[in-house]
């Protein structure tokens, strides 16, 4: 009765996977990242119910829930990306357009550079401003980010090893 127990139970478990290993590549380390987090998800549900044994269940899972979020946040560059609402709330919208620049790539086709301008920018002079608040902003975004990605790491190199029940 056991061997199809597992057996279903290994067949529920393809199912699940099956989607993500279906649309997955080989070629970017997030297709790797997205199966960790599908695996730790498990986990979790496995550790809420009622056939988790240990007492640390619980408490496990909810710090495999805290991975989860932070690999959220990191994966999705929330950290990197956040000066562009501040940006947008300090100087309005800002808007992106594109300029044909006089020169030809290797085909003979033009290049164009992008030109981000803000609604609340008085003229040229104020909107450079705008742009090196917003280049600052950015770059500590970029640490925050880097500062997330260890710390995430941190937590689980710390607690991953006792995720199990």
């Amino acid at each position: 009765m056991y061997w199809v127990k597992r057996k279903i139970q290994q067949i529920k478990r393809v199912i699940d996977f099956f989607p993500l290993i279906w649309n997955g590549f080989d070629f970017d380390y997030r297709y790797a990242l997205d199966l960790f987090k599908k695996q730790l998800e498990r986990q979790v549900k496995f550790m809420e119910s009622d056939r988790a044994m240990t007492l640390e269940a619980k408490n496990n899972a909810q710090k495999i829930k805290t991975a989860i979020r932070l690999m959220d946040k990191v994966y999705d560059e929330e950290y990197a990306m956040e000066y562009h609402s501040t940006i947008d709330k300090l100087y309005g919208t800002t808007h992106y357009d594109f300029e044909e620049l006089d020169k030809l790539d290797e085909n003979g086709e033009p290049l164009y550079r992008m030109k981000l301008w803000n609604e609340n920018a008085v003229d040229d002079s104020h909107q450079k401003e705008i742009d090196e608040v917003r280049t600052e902003m950015m770059l500590l975004g970029r640490d925050k980010q880097r500062r997330a990605h260890k710390l995430l790491w941190d937590f689980i190199e710390h607690n991953i090893q006792r995720w199990w029940d």
